[in-house]
């Protein structure tokens, strides 16, 4: 993966989303960052089962703290049609961004950087 600035990939820090407490520490880790990028392999079966409220929890925490976060998943249906339905909402959301690629997430987080 190519970091860029500092640009956080949940990968390289050993972060995994399976509880709320993980989401506190990703929060911590992402501190004086300009963002974190997760993958699917980053996050656990419970953060698509939206009522869990794992994802929704993690969305309002980094929204609030002004971290942005890019969600690179492949296929967003593959984890359901409320997921996907997530997903198309938060197209154009300026804080949390679901994306197809590692590319295309450093290249949202970038773009956040040079406005």
């Amino acid at each position: 993966m190519t970091s860029t600035r500092s640009i956080i990939f949940a990968a390289d820090r050993s972060l995994v989303i399976g509880s709320r407490q993980d989401i506190s520490d990703a929060l911590a880790a992402s501190f004086g960052s300009d963002g974190l990028v997760l993958t699917e392999q980053d996050v656990s079966p419970d953060f698509f089962r939206l009522a869990t409220g794992l994802a929704g929890e993690l969305f309002q925490k980094f929204t609030n703290y002004q971290i942005p976060v890019a969600l690179v998943i492949r296929d967003f249906s593959t984890h359901g049609e409320r997921f996907a339905e997530l997903a198309r909402e938060h197209a154009h959301h300026t804080a949390i961004r679901f994306v197809h690629s590692i590319d295309e997430a450093t290249d949202w987080l970038n773009a956040r950087l040079a406005t």
